[in-house]
């Protein structure tokens, strides 16, 4: 009995030490012009950097959305239609596949902060991408929403 998990929504934030870094080096930036030139210079380049720096931890963060229409990972889709099997990964398993075992034709949508994802495997035979690689927190929910997604389109 499998729960209806479509649409499957996921956010892949850094983890909490890359919000502090966006933090605490910008503000030593702004310190060292501070002191080097005035307080005014160093408030200035220092919240100038701190805001940068989150709008950069921002967009580094990807959306990760399954519904019956199919994946979208950031910016790329993949139809429903195209989703071939899935495999949930994580740990050893997953840093495999994103080093030593991946494919160079493969579409990865990697970040280095999130330790598991899904293989998934691309049916189009117009495509030559063999296969996706998302990474997930959550890869047996995403693995079963790939899964739903395929039956239903």
């Amino acid at each position: 009995m499998a729960q209806d998990t479509l649409p499957y929504r996921e956010r892949l934030w850094p983890p909490w030490w890359g919000w502090l870094l966006a933090v605490v080096w910008p503000a030593m930036l702004g310190v060292a012009y501070g002191y080097a030139t005035s307080a005014w210079v160093g408030w200035l380049v220092g919240g100038g950097a701190i805001g940068l720096a989150l709008f950069g931890l921002r967009e580094w963060s990807v959306s990760v959305q399954v519904d019956r229409a199919g994946l979208t990972a950031g910016r790329v889709q993949l139809p429903a239609a195209c989703i071939g099997g899935s495999q949930a990964l994580d740990g050893e398993a997953a840093s495999r596949l994103r080093g030593v075992e991946a494919d160079a034709r493969a579409h990865l949508v990697v970040r280095g902060w999130v330790p598991g994802g899904v293989r998934l495997e691309v049916t189009d035979p117009l495509d030559p991408t063999p296969y996706w690689f998302v990474s997930s927190r959550r890869p047996d929910a995403l693995s079963l929403a790939l899964e739903q997604a395929r039956i239903a389109g």
